[in-house]
């Protein structure tokens, strides 16, 4: 029998530039990995010599590059990857960064503040990535399956309060209402920062177990917005990375509800943007199923009309219309007075709505009601949500452009690309490029050149 081969294992600089910096002795960093791992319920029992080895290369098994970076995060006070260790043997290379639905609460810290560490690098890897609808579906089916976890306690790092909690929330409605005002590529750089230099090290800390969940859905809402800042600056792989990672957030939080508006109202917008309307349906529905008898109606016709979008795409009339039946009876039961709605879905009042059946009536083709539900969604936004009245325009113009009423739709398409001269956003611009291909036939007309001039002009 040949023998096997040797393989030369290199020394792991990365693992002894880390225990320099933490102050460690050999014998001090393992006694710190047997502590942390006993809190997780393991046997561990390495020394001074086990450190050595893994100083060599040695790659330990199972769950202990974890508990090392656990417990040199720890001791440093700020998150530890295992990647940061020289211990990602392949399994954490950057390329994966934020794709995973991380079993545990111990590994969804790690991959989402890996996340806000390689956005702020701007590592090509993200920007560049393509979408899989499957990494869209897959953490789905993980969310649905995922038993709860147990707990969220952590003993370890600087302590962490109700005033922390606070002040991610406040900061994320400050960045929603410029987003709104300014578009995402004013202030996305401020989200990703923000996220890297004082989210993560809130997520690493110590925190008792009420207010960890309270972190934990705090974070997973600031981690979504992140995510569909991605999307309005034409990174929709860097998008998909955001929303599984504010998917597994807001598992360990504890809420169904904000799990199922991730999957209906982030991952399956983004697949309607990439053009897989069976993924839409199923996503939708995948949040009806794993939220069920945890939402109110406010959220419920949200989720009905995620998936009438999906069928509308799909030219399921039937279905679609069936499903839009199903989200106006559920608005109409929603009370704003009552209090019950959970701040994530009090925006989604009327006039998001409307938006919605605007998109599901252009899909199938039925310019009348589109255009009626596109004025109504005008008539109900207010003058703060710029993007959105701009798109509105848009859907108006294409309605218009469905019933061949050309100049009209100019006119109206000349309104949206002045709101849109404000912002900074490729939704908004993706969206006029729309309008301006369902254009084409006509574009011998004055007003279709004017039209397409002004665009010109803005895009220059």
């Amino acid at each position: 029998m040949a023998a096997r081969p040797l393989v030369a294992r290199q020394p792991n600089e990365r693992l002894q530039a880390l225990i320099q910096e933490a102050g460690c002795s050999n014998a001090g960093l393992a006694r710190r990995v047997n502590v942390c791992g006993a809190e997780h319920g393991l046997d561990l029992r390495y020394d001074k010599t086990s450190v050595a080895r893994w100083l060599r290369g040695q790659q330990p098994r199972g769950q202990a590059p974890a508990i090392i970076a656990e417990a040199l995060g720890r001791k440093l006070g700020r998150t530890v990857t295992i990647d940061e260790i020289g211990m990602a043997n392949g399994k954490n290379l950057a390329a994966g960064v934020g794709l995973q639905f991380s079993p545990s609460v111990l590994g969804a810290i790690e991959q989402v503040c890996e996340l806000y560490r390689s956005d702020v690098g701007r590592r090509d890897f993200l920007s560049g990535s393509s979408v899989a609808s499957s990494a869209l579906v897959e953490p789905s089916r993980d969310w649905l399956i995922s038993a709860p976890d147990p707990q969220v306690a952590r003993s370890a790092g600087p302590r962490v309060g109700p005033a922390d909690v606070d002040a991610v929330r406040s900061m994320t409605q400050a960045l929603v209402d410029l987003d709104h005002q300014y578009g995402s590529g004013h202030v996305r750089p401020v989200v990703v920062h923000y996220l890297n230099s004082v989210v993560s090290g809130l997520l690493a800390g110590s925190y008792r177990e009420a207010v960890g969940r309270e972190l934990f859905a705090a974070v997973a809402r600031l981690t979504e917005l992140a995510g569909y800042m991605a999307v309005d600056t034409g990174q929709p792989g860097l998008a998909q990375r955001y929303y599984i990672q504010a998917l597994r957030l807001a598992q360990a939080a504890g809420d169904r509800g904000y799990g199922g508006y991730v999957l209906a109202a982030s991952m399956s917008h983004l697949a309607a943007q990439l053009g897989n309307p069976r993924e839409i349906a199923q996503l939708a529905r995948a949040a009806q199923e794993g939220a069920r008898g945890r939402v109110t109606p406010r959220a419920q016709a949200m989720f009905y009309a995620a998936e009438a979008r999906g069928h509308a795409l799909m030219g399921e009339a039937r279905a679609a219309q069936a499903v839009i039946g199903k989200a106006v009876s559920a608005m109409e039961q929603a009370d704003p007075g009552s209090g019950d709605d959970p701040a994530w879905i009090a925006h989604f009042d009327e006039a998001y709505l409307a938006d919605e059946l605007a998109h599901c009536h252009r899909d199938l083709g039925q310019p009348d009601a589109a255009g009626r539900q596109a004025e109504e969604s005008l008539a109900r936004h207010p003058q703060s949500r710029v993007r959105r009245r701009a798109i509105g325009l848009v859907l108006l113009a294409t309605a218009q452009v469905q019933k061949r009423e050309v100049e009209q739709a100019c006119h109206t398409g000349l309104q949206a690309i002045e709101l849109l001269g404000r912002l900074r956003s490729n939704r908004g611009a993706e969206y006029l490029e729309d309008l301006q291909e369902r254009l084409a036939p006509y574009r011998e007309e004055s007003v279709v050149r004017e039209f397409g001039a002004r665009l010109e002009l803005q895009a220059a």
